[in-house]
């Protein structure tokens, strides 16, 4: 975790054994595998949190205070006729 990018991996692993009539069939299904995920504003990353339940990951990325109080100010002009 940077204060701009979520670096995730993992791996999968899966093995299925089935028996019929006196046969077992076995299957394994494994890998590795890794994302990298820009993130549109900067957060405070000493704070991530992550959770992960019924195959959901659940990130809590809060954002650093700079960023939340951002005020952009925009002079419009109307042009004269």
């Amino acid at each position: 975790m940077t204060e701009d990018t979520v670096y995730i991996s993992g791996e999968r692993k899966q093995e299925t054994k089935t028996e019929d009539k006196g046969t077992t069939k076995s299957e394994f299904y494994y890998g590795k595998f890794q994302r990298v995920i820009p993130l549109p504003a900067r957060v405070k990353n000493a704070h991530v949190t992550a959770d992960y339940q019924d195959g959901i990951l659940k990130l809590t990325l809060p954002k650093l205070e700079a960023e939340k109080t951002k005020v952009v100010k925009i002079n419009l002009e109307q042009a004269s006729a």
